[in-house]
């Protein structure tokens, strides 16, 4: 690839989706974005703007937006930034418009809910011929949006693939770090979530500040060691996509997790919160930690907490009564 111009389309019209397609648009591509909403669609063709998710942030105007699948017809690289339980459903209905398709990027953080598979195993099933990646990292949409600096990292089985893609796609604002650990950068993403809730909860629980770093500290640990069990990288699970992001997430009222967390420990209504992924990758975390034999109680605490097994201050009390051991792992 070189620094030309491509036919780049972004599929889903959220908050992260849009500010993903003003990257593009602002890395000088041809940017389409792909979403459910007509009334939104118009807006950004209009008006440049989306004022559902992104409200009072002008958009580059050269993005397009379409309800049309059939315009994804001819796009050479995808970004796919619906929540990862939608990416599946999404993928059955799109597939057969990605045909000319090179570069298939996955954007969303999470273990899909049964399978427990990967965004970027999930497009392999469809996409068998085309180069697979996943994007991750610390980053809030609004950030984004507004050309704030963030740094994410992008992954693909081949450095050099992501390599490319982290030349076309990186702004002055907006930098890419590229790797070839796919597992390493997936995991960090997924797992972060789960961990964002478990500190979320401490803070709606009003633990204080030291129990809330605490807790950071050792669900990093839990991060590090369910992650290298499942073949990440120690340095992966250290950098932007593991460690930089689980700091983002579990330290703002942005984080939709985090925020999650903050109404379970308050024993807040959670109903009108949006979508926290760290509700389905919990079980699945769990899951995973249980038979990898990996020590991993804040995971299992968390997922206890959301299937209602206990409350919130049953799992501290069972956290805290647990026996004392040395750092070294």
């Amino acid at each position: 690839m070189s620094a030309r111009t491509f036919k780049i389309a972004v599929i889903g019209g959220g908050a992260f989706g849009t500010a993903l397609a003003s990257v593009t648009a602002r890395a000088g591509h041809d940017c389409l974005i792909y979403l459910r909403d007509e009334q939104v669609a118009k807006s950004i063709n209009e008006s440049h703007q989306n004022p559902k998710r992104l409200p009072g942030i002008n958009l580059p105007e050269s993005i397009t937006a379409t309800t049309d699948a059939e315009q994804l017809q001819g796009r050479q690289i995808i970004l796919f930034a619906v929540p990862a339980q939608q990416l599946r459903p999404t993928l059955s209905a799109l597939a057969p418009y990605l045909k000319q398709a090179s570069h298939i990027i996955a954007c969303a953080k999470g273990l899909e809910h049964g399978s427990g598979h990967y965004q970027h195993q999930i497009l392999a099933k469809y996409f068998p011929q085309e180069i697979i990646l996943a994007l991750s990292g610390p980053s809030f949409a609004i950030d984004i949006a507004r050309e704030l600096p963030t740094a994410l990292t992008i992954a693909a089985d081949n450095i050099d693939n992501a390599d490319k893609i982290a030349a076309l796609l990186s702004t002055p604002s907006f930098r890419l770090y590229s790797s070839d650990d796919l597992i390493g950068v997936e995991t960090g993403g997924a797992l972060k979530n789960v961990l964002a809730i478990a500190v979320g909860i401490v803070r709606g629980m009003g633990l204080g500040a030291s129990a809330e770093a605490a807790l950071f500290a050792r669900g990093f640990t839990e991060l590090q060691r369910l992650g290298m069990a499942m073949g990440a990288r120690s340095h992966t699970l250290s950098g932007l996509s593991g460690l930089g992001d689980l700091v983002l997430t579990c330290s703002s009222p942005q984080s939709r997790n985090f925020a999650y967390g903050v109404a379970l420990g308050a024993a807040a209504s959670q109903e009108n919160l949006p979508l926290a992924e760290g509700i389905y990758t919990a079980g699945i975390a769990a899951g995973l930690a249980k038979n990898l034999a990996v020590d991993a109680p804040i995971i299992s605490a968390v997922a206890s907490i959301l299937d209602g097994t206990v409350t919130p201050k049953q799992a501290m009390t069972m956290l805290l009564a647990r026996p004392l051991r040395n750092e070294s792992g």
